[in-house]
């Protein structure tokens, strides 16, 4: 690549044609739905999502264009070689509907030699298992909730938690499987949650203790040197009795959803400075300790006691302007555009380690 030609950046996704255009829905009031939205009802395209990511980064000097796979190796060794990008902005989550084929595609891409952005394979699979981000983390002595993982159906299922507990999928993203009746507060309830859990998903239950308490988004972003975004809470006031205070599939992604609508994000949290500074350096050492790189989001519970528990570590977050990671970028003065730009530039940053 010469001097003067601008960084060719090629924006990777795979998506389903369902994806691509969705069934556009009428305008739905609140009243329609049976309660009082807060949010707008966005009906934004993934496909529209990665348009303007190409547009901004074309704004910014790059030459970035946009493919989705459709689950095909072919259409990405075939783009590899042919197109030649200098650097891959990564948004592949998963692959024929398995979210732990993440990391292979990462890993082609090293093959390849071509530098990408976000999370090498090996951190990929760390944390796409929940149980082992929750080992590693404990020799690290970062607080996790206390589980068990439960691997068949069972006549009875022993455990030494206490109730509630929240029965999980552990090899999902996303929060999928996580729903208002993950919470369970009797053994007959966990034994019916576990089971659906391990009929539903083909994969053993996770059962952890739910910890009461405060929910917050902690971002972190950087290569070299790494920096803590104002830390975003998940504010449950508004959630009313019959929805529990955790942030479930519905509430993350289904506008149609009154959960969704309740569950609403504030940044930066009010928070000490001693919890703050408490949190932040979690946040730094639950980063380092699985491996992720150039930009993630680490969830905490804060219990009553100020204790901390991490539930996840995000790579590659959702980076959709306004939501999540950029809501926490936006805080602390980055646009968009310039998050996107640093983003790249990590990765960039690191051709000289992928050579081909």
């Amino acid at each position: 690549m010469s001097r003067k030609s601008k960084p060719k950046v090629a924006i990777y996704f795979s998506i389903t044609e369902e994806e691509e255009t969705p069934e556009i829905q009428d305008d739905i009031s609140g009243e329609e739905l049976g309660f009082e939205t807060y949010f707008d009802i966005d009906q934004t395209t993934h496909l529209e999502e990665f348009k303007e990511i190409a547009r901004c980064l074309n704004r910014n000097g790059f030459n970035a264009y946009i493919l989705n796979l459709h689950n095909s190796v072919h259409t990405l060794i075939s783009n590899l070689e042919k197109a030649k990008p200098d650097v891959i902005f990564n948004f592949v989550e998963e692959f024929h509907n398995n979210p732990r084929l993440e990391m292979n595609i990462c890993a082609l891409y090293e093959l390849f030699g071509v530098p990408y952005t976000g999370a090498p394979p090996l951190a990929l699979a760390a944390c796409q298992n929940k149980v082992y981000t929750k080992r590693i983390l404990d020799t690290y002595e970062i607080k996790t909730p206390k589980f068990k993982l439960i691997r068949q159906i069972k006549p009875k299922y022993s455990h030494h938690l206490k109730f509630p507990i929240i029965v999980k999928p552990p090899y999902e993203d996303a929060s999928s499987g996580i729903e208002n009746e993950s919470i369970v507060r009797t053994n007959a309830e966990l034994k019916e949650r576990i089971e659906y859990v391990i009929e539903e998903f083909q994969q053993p239950a996770l059962i952890e203790e739910y910890i009461e308490g405060r929910e917050l988004n902690v971002s972190v972003f950087g290569d070299k040197e790494l920096k803590v975004l104002p830390i975003s809470e998940i504010d449950f006031s508004e959630v009313p009795d019959h929805i529990e205070n955790i942030v479930s599939y519905s509430a993350k992604w289904d506008p149609l959803h009154e959960a969704y609508h309740k569950t609403i994000p504030v940044c930066p949290a009010p928070l000490t400075k001693r919890v703050q500074k408490k949190v932040e350096k979690i946040a730094l050492a639950s980063f380092r300790a699985m491996g992720v790189r150039d930009y993630a989001r680490i969830d905490m519970r804060l219990a009553k006691d100020n204790s901390v528990y991490v539930l996840e570590v995000n790579p590659n977050p959702d980076i959709a302007e306004g939501v999540a990671f950029m809501r926490s970028s936006e805080t602390a003065g980055y646009s968009y555009e310039e998050m996107l730009v640093n983003i790249v530039n990590f990765a960039l940053n690191r051709s000289t380690v992928y050579k081909r």
